[in-house]
């Protein structure tokens, strides 16, 4: 887990002062880029303010296509998540199941409690703004399902 947290934050360190803000900003001037390797590909960040590899409050933006899924994972800090745009699913569980997911949209908010599995997925192009207490780190219940080991 310590070896993930170090590549999270190695990344994190080099993008966060290209789209950090730690200003007030309108949401198209929001400039975005890939997300870091430990996410599923295909989704885009950007850190709106703070720094997610520091210790301190972060808040970042993730950008994902329809059908994008994040298998099952657990933080060492809690996760809050507001929906901006889209239809975001999330459920509590050791696996991605989306039986056991509620469906999010925009305005809602959702909380994963320190270690606790969840996963998320979405069902259309979707925005949601996270925010938290640094460093951030994911730990995936599979470890097979890590993108950083494909």
């Amino acid at each position: 887990m310590l070896k993930l947290a170090c590549a999270l934050a190695l990344l994190l360190v080099g993008t966060a002062p290209l789209f950090a803000h730690d200003a007030p900003i309108n949401a198209d001037e929001i400039k975005w880029g890939p997300a870091p390797a430990v996410l599923p590909a295909g989704a885009q960040i950007a850190v709106v303010a703070g720094d997610p590899s520091k210790d301190g409050i972060y808040v970042l933006r993730l950008k994902m296509p329809a059908g994008y899924k994040i298998p099952a994972h657990n933080h060492p800090t809690s996760e809050y998540v507001t929906v901006i745009s889209g239809n975001f699913h999330i459920g509590m569980g050791d696996r991605l199941d989306e039986a056991k997911g509620i469906e999010l949209t925009a305005g809602g908010f959702g909380v994963a409690p320190t270690g606790m599995n969840h996963f998320a997925w979405t069902t259309s192009d979707t925005i949601v703004q996270v925010h938290g207490e640094g460093p951030f780190a994911i730990t995936y219940v599979n470890p097979a399902d890590d993108p950083t080991k494909k």
